[in-house]
């Protein structure tokens, strides 16, 4: 893969999901080539039920991302939760992550994105215990697998769920191949106060992820981003850019000027259709930086 897309931005931008106007019977890898031809460059294999992909339709997956210079990452099953309370529950999340990650890595997928789940009955600190020796013991099984990926736990959107970026940040400290998948939408729905929504905010979170993280932080982002609704217990369901509050050209603006490298992928309804605009805005905020 080549460190810029075809329009030499350091992100590449793309979906969570095949685009919408993928043809028919198209399949994950008609879905690549519809990306490139949106003139995007990422792909995020939404496999959140469960993972069915054969092995050749992994091949046919390999084979178009590298055809079409498309970044592979794949968002695994939602049902998967670090502090399950009970060794069955664990063991049948742990299966389903290790599932995404093996058929992924397949697939040539890099990067493997899922939810860390809820505290539960634990108190946070707690649970990020809990869940921090089972995520070492699951990354240290796709070591000695060589499945060479990286896992990353998203940032939630609901106070009740495990996933502020300080956790995981934690985690990415602690644990090798682990790495942040960075929601901002969630981040601003998490409070429920429409907090987090300033380009000092967005800022402040970059410097956070800097600080625990250093350069591979911001160079190997992995950002989600949408519009998004929320209430007091934080997010209710992603909208397109154009229907929600948040301020998406002040954080591509603070993307530019951190000079980050990595992807971002569009969680808006209409997915494509906001992809191209995060593309297009932070092009536009990126070449500003360069000329400054």
């Amino acid at each position: 893969m080549s460190k810029t897309t075809h329009l030499n931005l350091p992100l590449r931008f793309g979906t969570v999901g095949a685009p919408m106007s993928t043809p028919k019977n198209g399949g994950s890898a008609g879905g690549v080539a519809r990306i490139r031809e949106l003139g995007l460059s990422a792909l995020e294999l939404a496999w959140v039920q469960s993972v069915r992909a054969s092995d050749e339709t992994c091949a046919n997956i390999k084979a178009a991302g590298e055809q079409y210079d498309v970044a592979l990452s794949v968002h695994a099953p939602y049902f998967i939760n670090l502090n399950a309370q009970t060794e069955e529950m664990w063991l049948a999340g742990r299966e389903r992550l290790l599932a995404a990650a093996r058929a992924g890595y397949k697939a040539g997928a890099t990067d493997i994105i899922f939810h860390p789940g809820s505290y539960m009955k634990n108190e946070p600190k707690a649970a990020c215990k809990i869940g921090s020796d089972r995520l070492a013991e699951v990354a240290d099984t796709l070591k000695k697998e060589k499945v060479n990926v990286t896992l990353r736990p998203e940032t939630m959107g609901k106070s009740a769920m495990m996933g502020t970026l300080e956790e995981t940040i934690e985690w990415s400290r602690e644990i090798e191949n682990v790495l942040p998948c960075v929601d901002f939408a969630h981040l601003h729905a998490r409070p429920g106060d429409g907090s987090f929504n300033s380009y000092e905010e967005f800022a402040n979170a970059l410097r956070l992820i800097a600080s625990g993280l250093g350069e591979r932080g911001l160079k190997r982002i992995h950002v989600h981003f949408s519009g998004i609704a929320y209430t007091a217990k934080g997010e209710k369901k992603h909208l397109n850019l154009d229907e929600a509050d948040v301020k998406y050209k002040e954080l591509f603006k603070a993307f530019a000027d951190f000079g980050l490298a990595g992807r971002v992928m569009s969680e808006t309804p209409n997915m494509e259709e906001g992809a191209v605009v995060m593309q297009r805005t932070f092009q536009r905020a990126w070449e500003k930086a360069e000329r400054a």
